[in-house]
Formats: C-alpha cells, sequence, structure tokens
C-alpha cells in the first residue's frame, strides 16, 4: 500500500477456541491479547483505521465460516454499525471461508497472511525483496478469488488483497500465475547464483559478518544504525525493515566485520513467506556470529524468542544456535528498576546476553566488546610457512591474525599465528592463488 493515509475502517478478530483459555494455542503460551494487540498492530502498519478489535472464542472451528453463526451475526451487526469496510481475521482462512464471510457481512475479508503479505508488498524496497514478495503472494493467491494479477505491476505498492468497494473479483488464470511464478522463480535463481558470488569475494576479503536477528519492532534497526552510525529506516512499527541492509563494523580491538540486518520475524509466519525470503535469510544462515536482539519490554518477550528459534531452525540455522546466539536485552531505558534488577539478575547466568539500549546508546559498547571477544575465541593456533617473496600475504597474517612466534631462513617465515577459522579459510585460498 502507499504512505498516502489510512486505506479504510476496520475491524481486527483474534479466534481462540474456548478449549484454549487465556492463552493462544500454537504460539508459545502467548496470552490471547497480546495476540489481538500485535493483529492491530500489523492492520495499522498499513495505515488500517483499526476502529474494532475483537476476540472471538470458538467452540469449534467452522469448515464453512470458521466463526460459529452466532458470532458471525454479532460481528456482522457490529460491521454494519461502523461502517467498516474490511475485516482481518487473524488466522489462516481458506478460500470457502473467506468467501462465506465476505458475502455475510458485505464487507472485505483478509486471513493473518494476506495481511502480512500486503505489509511486504508495501515494505519490499530492493529488486530482490519486490520479486519474492511477489512470488508468495502469488503462491498464495493461486486458489482464491482475487482481482487480476495485473495490480502486481502498479507502482504503489501491496498487492491488493485489501480490494476496495465496488471493485470486482477475478478468478486468477491459473496458467498465467503458473508462468509468472515460473519466471519469478528463475530471476530469483539468478540473484542467489550472484549472491553466491558475493559471498564467495567476501570470504576473500578479511571480514567476518554478524547478523541481526530478532522478533519485528524489536528494536534491530535501531541497533543497527547505533553500532554503524546509519541511517536506516527504523520505526515504532511492524516490520519497518524487510530489505536486508550490510555496513562496516569497527570493533574495540581495530578488527572490522560485518553487520547485517534482516527482516523482522513473526508468530506463525506464514510458510510461503518463509520459503520466499529464505535468500534474504541466508546472511544469518552465513554468519559468523548470530545477535537475537529482543524487546526486554515486551510483557511477551520470551514467546516472542521462541518464535525466532522457531523460524532460525526451519530455515537450517543449526551451528549458531547450537554455538550459542549473543542474545541482546534491548529497550532497558522504559523498564522499571525492579525489572532492570531482575534482568541483571537473569544475565549473571548467561555470559553470552547483552542488556543494552540501542535508543540510548547505554550499553552498546559492552555487546560490541563481546561481539569482538567472540570472534577472537573462535581462533585457533597454526604453523605457517610464507615464502619471503610473498610480502603481501605475511603482511595479512600480521593484520588479521596474533603472531605468537616466528623463525626466519633464507627461503621463508615460519610463524605460529592465532587465526580465525574464517581466516584460515581465506589463508588457503590466498595461497592457491599464488
Amino acid at each position: 500500500m502507499g504512505d498516502g493515509g489510512a486505506t479504510g475502517r476496520a475491524l481486527v478478530v483474534h479466534p481462540v477456541t474456548k478449549t484454549a483459555g487465556l492463552r493462544s494455542p500454537g504460539s508459545h503460551g502467548r496470552s490471547v491479547e497480546a495476540r489481538l494487540e500485535e493483529a492491530v498492530g500489523l492492520a495499522r502498519a498499513i495505515r488500517l483505521d483499526v476502529v474494532c478489535a475483537e476476540i472471538a472464542r470458538i467452540t469449534r472451528p467452522r469448515p464453512n465460516s470458521l466463526l460459529g453463526s452466532g458470532t458471525v451475526d454479532n460481528l456482522g451487526e457490529m460491521i454494519r454499525t461502523n461502517g467498516i469496510e474490511l475485516v482481518v481475521i487473524d488466522a489462516a482462512l481458506s478460500p470457502v471461508q473467506q468467501r462465506n464471510l465476505e458475502r455475510r457481512w458485505q464487507a472485505k475479508v483478509i486471513d493473518r497472511t494476506g495481511l502480512i503479505l500486503e505489509i511486504f508488498g508495501a515494505r519490499a524496497r530492493t529488486h530482490e525483496g519486490r520479486l519474492q514478495v511477489e512470488l508468495a503472494a502469488l503462491s498464495y493467491q493461486r486458489s482464491r478469488l482475487v482481482r487480476s494479477w495485473t495490480h502486481l505491476e502498479r507502482q504503489r505498492g501491496g498487492f491488493g488483497f485489501l480490494g476496495g468497494p465496488g471493485e470486482s473479483q477475478l478468478e486468477i488464470d491459473r496458467r498465467l500465475i503458473g508462468e509468472r511464478i515460473a519466471r519469478l522463480k528463475r530471476e530469483l535463481d539468478a540473484i542467489r547464483r550472484t549472491r553466491s558470488l558475493h559471498r564467495e569475494a567476501r570470504r576473500r576479503v578479511p571480514y567476518p559478518v554478524v547478523a541481526l536477528v530478532g522478533y519485528t519492532n524489536a528494536g534491530k534497526s535501531t541497533l543497527f544504525n547505533r553500532l554503524t552510525r546509519s541511517s536506516v529506516v527504523a520505526g515504532d512499527m511492524l516490520f519497518a525493515t524487510l530489505d536486508p541492509t550490510m555496513r562496516q563494523l569497527e570493533l574495540p580491538s581495530g578488527r572490522q566485520a560485518i553487520l547485517s540486518d534482516t527482516v523482522g520475524f513473526i508468530s506463525e509466519l506464514p510458510t510461503h513467506l518463509v520459503a520466499a525470503f529464505r535468500a534474504t535469510l541466508e546472511e544469518v544462515i552465513e554468519a559468523d556470529i548470530v545477535v537475537h536482539v529482543r524487546d526486554a519490554h515486551h510483557p511477551d518477550n520470551e514467546a516472542q524468542r521462541n518464535d525466532v528459534l522457531d523460524v532460525l531452525t526451519d530455515l537450517g540455522v543449526r551451528d549458531p544456535l547450537e554455538d550459542g546466539l549473543i542474545e541482546v536485552m534491548n529497550k532497558v531505558d522504559l523498564l522499571d528498576p525492579a525489572a532492570r534488577a531482575s534482568l541483571a539478575n537473569q544475565r549473571l547466568r548467561n555470559s553470552r546476553s547483552v542488556a543494552l539500549s540501542a535508543a540510548t546508546g547505554e550499553g552498546c559498547r559492552a555487546l560490541l566488546a563481546l561481539i569482538d571477544c567472540q570472534l577472537a575465541s573462535q581462533a585457533r593456533v597454526v604453523r605457517l610457512d610464507i615464502p619471503l617473496a610473498d610480502g603481501k600475504t605475511l603482511a595479512w597474517v600480521y593484520n588479521r591474525g596474533e603472531v605468537l612466534g616466528r623463525r626466519d631462513d633464507h627461503e621463508a617465515v615460519h610463524l605460529s599465528v592465532r587465526l580465525s577459522e574464517e581466516d584460515i579459510g581465506r589463508l588457503r585460498y590466498r595461497q592457491r592463488l599464488h
């Protein structure tokens, strides 16, 4: 969607089975109220005017409408009374359920997947980002009655799930959409190959990669800007960052690293999007260190942590999870003294945890020191024989490693040096080139 104001009066509904009690099923025990609040935040992220927000308790999901008939009637009355044009159901709807609810309510209905795709369509800025979102949107739309796919070419962003009054809905031609999906996949494969070449080139440059991950709106981009003195868009809004951004990071020891800011994660991320953004999140898979940014002030930050770890596991990020992430407890400036004291006690039990405020800068030096220390600890001592004529490699080793011993003869310099595993690989590559 564009940025030109609200896109319509909306009702947000979070369905929950009566047996689930106060916790939403399948969401790491997140409270029902927090799930509803998050859904409202998602709707507002694309400037919907959320007039009402309701928790809808259902005995069992109905195949034709998800919600019970009494609930459908009550919500229908609310829709008519408040002049609501759009209803967001914070759950997955089948095409039949979506169509039946639209007929009953005479209003546009979208589900959680459609809403997140609409946000992503509005936020993607890079060519790759737009291709990935379009691929996810087409995969989602393939089974649904929606407007013609030509709206994907429009400049305003978004994917038209929100529709508009009086707009006819068309069955997308499956052959056309299949051809478009195949073309998108070819384009994305070409981009992935280019990205792989860039990563290979970066391996020859002595810079380890540090990736920031975290739940959406945890403050990753604010921290990224603070650490790299950059000006990446950072707002108090879900999914403010969609496209990965990389900047050079200087550590206290003088060591250089590359810091990567990635898309925010969210609970029950639609599978279409996990698949589509796998390429973007390859930077996380390849990272030397993963820094998990958490919102210490959020009441459900523990559930959010579990959601992030789930997505990382789905992406195949194993080594950083097994070796241990660096955990950043952000927004400590918003905590009261008792909460700060409790957080300090927790951190004493976890040496890879840092409490900080990306907004004020408090604690950021401690994070840089921890990253520096962890990169240094990944090093091991190796013995090297470097020909006297190869002054460039000798200088490179002195710049990248900690030289523990040296002996020269008339042919070579024999070194005992502590190097990171990444630099050992880069050195092998350099020596193959000679």
